[in-house]
């Protein structure tokens, strides 16, 4: 059985590039981060600010460590129909 697996390695390259967006879309967020310490009264926007960039990068974390295991594991998967699938071909010609 030859099943053509074409349109299964495009959906991979395609969540693979989404995760490299994301990894993109985090880098981006992490430059308006401020690792300093902000404690005095006039700073309460800053650190509001601040907080919401931290909210913000933990949902791309979040989404980005998903995102990676399900490409992983969505290739590993991919790479083992390939072999099967020439493994069973290869079968098949040595016994024709």
């Amino acid at each position: 059985m030859h099943v053509l697996l074409t349109p299964l390695l495009a959906a991979w390259i395609g969540l693979a590039c989404a995760v490299a967006g994301l990894a993109i879309y985090r880098r981006v967020v992490a430059t308006h981060e401020d690792d300093m310490l902000h404690v005095s009264d006039n700073e309460a926007r800053h650190v509001a600010e601040q907080a919401t960039i931290g909210h913000r990068l933990d949902a791309v974390d979040h989404w980005g460590k998903i995102l990676t295991v399900v490409v992983a594991v969505y290739g590993v998967l991919l790479a083992a129909a390939y072999a099967y699938q020439m493994w069973t071909e290869g079968l098949s010609k040595m016994w024709e």
